[in-house]
């Protein structure tokens, strides 16, 4: 290694200084001259003396450096044949971002070796600090220490205990592995030792490390106190498993499990929740869900997702625990498709088994009827260049016209799943369909107009007879539109802003001719949703088996409010209306024709006139009694982190009237004070955070959240209410309490997912403390 020697005292150095100059170090000496394989050391003091090639002393704000090594002290002393440095008096030593303080301290440079007794130390990788007895380095990536403590809190200064602190009788860092050992460990919280172990083992950084997690807490009024320890398995890099036992005092033991794994080709999981014997219920239960996707070769692609549970009441009385976002109707869906591309277009094939698991329940106001179910779906879909471009609205602008085009062709065997009413006697069958359609989009940057001819044909075969007697039956049925559309511009200013605004109106002519469809089953038609996008469409329902007959013109605009410099839009209005000009025999309900030749009106409007504020609105509203059919009107407020409000109306006439209020704000406090106060003066800031839902038809809460959390800086206490609606008279209600202790770990339920998951806006205090940690024990 090259040895520098540095003295400031220097008459050159005197000279900069006197000019207004200074050599500023960095920490890190990087090896920069030719052929050098370790870095160079250099060692700068207000004195320095030195033996060539044998002990060199440096006193008065000494520092050595080395590499990622910085090593400062009022006296260091370096013997250059055993490459040991000896440092007395305020040392100092920083390492690869870490930091260790202590009265004196011996190391072998090149292999850090060595020792430091009775040192405070703080690790950059998990914002925590602590002291020890004594310190030893074992290499540049293993640390052992004795009689050590650990926390994220500083240290407060009147020598008070910090808010929580691990003390451990032996505590050995390995960086490269990733593990951290603890021998002899409690934890401690506010001097009260609240968990214990003989041995503790813990990841050091991001990545993954096998061992035991937190303890899992809920507390709910169906299932009463459950306690888990959960264990993390990490099995291959590409693959790991959690294990949660858990006991509850209502229901007994269990185990919840996951499996994941991340091949090259695949991916996906498997989680299985199992309790052997519900003391409530009399008998076990389970919640399967299996995930997966990837690539089978061949270029086919397959997709699995699945979920089923042990019976009908599982979603009321273990909520948490069932993954589907429709609790009631549990889906097995399995997807193969392969992708094919040609110079005039591109094609996809496709199979899909599909299968459902209704959970009535034993409250007969509540059932429903299940959906078809597919098994199989088998198809092929063609479709030629740019066309999907042009279903979305998008124009190639500057290209010649050409006729654009697709064609679906699909087979479909549709039954009940076994868990069907008794009473729905719904059609069963097959149906094989073909839908096609060509087109001509003509247009530039300012306009567009596109003639597009449809057909939508479809056979059938029924296991039970139909209304006419027959067991197969068919239909065809084409459709002509033309789609036609501009673009203009003008600027403009609001609020003293310079601004683009556009006006586009937008018209669509539709004729389907009228088909007798009464016969027809119906496995997968529904009315679509009366909004700004089906109200464009040609077809007012969804799926294959039913076709509207119109002929109708629909007519609109938009206005938008475009900033000129930043591209941000400020303002956006809309107004729709649909005219027939015949009746509509198909309708909805498959009762009388629709005569009605003007359509409700609907109505658009966003805003974001300023950084706090956003507000959005639609409305569907019938003219001929003056009345809104349905509305939707939300705001938000949000004039900085940690602080937001919102709130919703939706009326749905006759059917419901919802009030929503959402937020997370302070109470009091503030959060730099929660952050920069010592834990231990208990003078953080506390918020609430929440989400309320209210039916205004019911008079009821329905689907709500409502907490509190307290921000001490090194730790974040979160408590809160959840309340689920499982019926019409039937809730679960779930306590929640979570204590984060930053830089260890979460101790209780997991608030914060509910938190994040439920209000909209919502921000974790949790985000950005490491710099904040490293800032302040800086």
């Amino acid at each position: 290694m090259c040895l520098g020697l540095l003295a400031a005292g220097l008459t050159q150095a005197q000279g900069l200084d006197e000019q207004g100059l200074s050599l500023r170090p960095i920490r890190q000496l990087l090896p920069v001259a030719r052929g050098l394989t370790r870095p160079a050391m250099v060692l700068s003091a207000r004195q320095l003396s030195s033996h060539i090639s044998q002990t060199s002393v440096a006193e008065g704000a000494a520092e050595l450096r080395y590499g990622e090594l910085l090593l400062s002290s009022d006296r260091i002393s370096y013997d250059q044949v055993q490459d040991l440095a000896r440092a007395q008096g305020q040392v100092e030593l920083r390492h690869q971002g870490s930091l260790v303080r202590g009265p004196s301290l011996q190391l072998f440079v090149q292999r850090f070796e060595g020792e430091m007794l009775d040192p405070s130390y703080f690790f950059s990788q998990t914002g925590g600090s602590g002291h020890a007895k004594r310190i030893q380095f074992l290499d540049a990536q293993r640390v052992r220490a004795e009689a050590a403590t650990y926390s994220s809190c500083p240290a407060d200064e009147s020598g008070q205990a910090r808010a929580w602190e691990l003390r451990m009788d032996s505590l050995s860092m390995d960086f490269e592995n990733n593990e951290g050992l603890a021998k002899g460990a409690v934890l401690r919280f506010y001097g009260v030792p609240i968990l214990a172990a003989p041995a503790l083992s813990f990841p050091v950084g991001d990545q993954r490390k096998s061992g035991w997690l937190p303890p899992d807490i809920n507390l709910d009024n169906r299932s009463g106190l459950e306690l888990g320890l959960p264990y993390y398995w990490n099995i291959a890099p590409q693959r790991d498993a959690t294990f949660l036992p858990f006991v509850m005092t209502r229901r007994g033991p269990g185990v919840d499990s996951e499996f994941r794994y991340l091949e090259p080709s695949h991916g996906g999981s498997i989680n299985f929740a199992w309790l052997p014997h519900d003391r409530e219920a009399g008998r076990q239960r389970w919640d399967l869900r299996l995930a997966g996707e990837g690539q089978l070769g061949a270029g086919l692609q397959f997709r699995l997702s699945s979920e089923r549970v042990s019976d009908d009441e599982y979603w009321k009385d273990l909520p948490r625990r069932v993954n589907s976002l429709t609790k009631r109707l549990l889906a097995t869906d399995l997807q193969l498709q392969r992708d094919f591309a040609y110079g005039w277009g591109e094609g996809q094939a496709y199979a899909r088994v599909q299968r459902w698991q209704p959970l009535q329940g034993l409250d007969t106001l509540t059932r429903f009827e299940a959906p078809y179910q597919r098994s199989p779906q088998i198809g092929v879909r063609l479709n030629s260049q740019a066309d999907d471009l042009v279903l979305a609205g998008y124009l190639p602008w500057g290209r010649r016209a050409r006729l654009e085009g697709g064609l679906e062709l699909e087979y479909n065997r549709f039954d009940l799943p076994a868990q069907a009413l008794a009473s729905q006697s719904q059609q069963t069958g097959e149906r094989a369909h073909l839908l096609a359609h060509l087109s001509l989009p003509l247009g530039t940057a300012a306009w567009w107009l596109i003639p597009r001819l449809s057909l939508n044909a479809a056979s059938y075969r029924v296991d039970q007879p139909l209304s006419n007697g027959a067991r197969s039956i068919g239909r065809s049925i084409p459709t002509f539109s033309i789609d036609h559309g501009w673009v203009f511009e003008r600027p403009t200013q609001l609020f003293g802003r310079s601004l683009t605004q556009t006006l586009e109106p937008r018209a669509l002519y539709v004729n389907t001719p009228y088909r007798d469809q009464t016969a027809v089953p119906n496995f997968d038609a529904a009315a679509k949703d009366f909004n700004f996008d089906s109200i464009y469409a040609e077809n007012p329902f969804s799926g294959v088996d039913r076709v509207a007959d119109a002929r109708q013109l629909t007519l609109g605009a938009t206005s938008r409010w475009v900033d000129t410099g930043q591209g941000e839009e400020l303002l956006r209005l809309g107004l729709v209306q649909r005219f027939l000009f015949r009746d509509q025999r198909i309708t909805a309900d498959g009762g009388e024709p629709a005569g009605q030749r003007f359509s409700d009106v609907l109505l658009l409007g966003s805003a974001h006139l300023s950084r706090a504020w956003w507000l959005d609105a639609a409305m569907q509203f019938n003219a001929d009694n003056g009345r809104a059919v349905r509305s939707v009107l939300r705001t938000r407020y949000s004039p900085g982190p940690f602080r937001t409000l919102s709130a919703a109306y939706r009326l749905v006439s006759g059917q419901s009237e919802q009030i929503e209020l959402g937020w997370q704000w302070p109470l009091w406090g503030t959060a730099d004070a929660g952050r920069a106060r010592s834990a231990s003066s208990c003078q953080g800031a506390w918020y609430s955070a929440g989400r309320v839902q209210y039916s205004m038809r019911d008079k009821r809460l329905t689907d709500s959240v409502v907490g509190v959390e307290y921000d001490a800086g090194c730790w974040i206490l979160r408590a809160g209410v959840e309340r689920l609606s499982t019926g019409f008279a039937e809730t679960n209600t779930r306590l929640m309490l979570q204590i984060e202790l930053v830089g260890l770990s979460q101790l209780g339920s997991n608030a914060l997912k509910v938190l994040r998951d439920n209000i909209p806006g919502y921000r974790p205090l949790s985000s950005d403390k490491l710099g904040r940690l490293e800032a302040s024990y800086d």
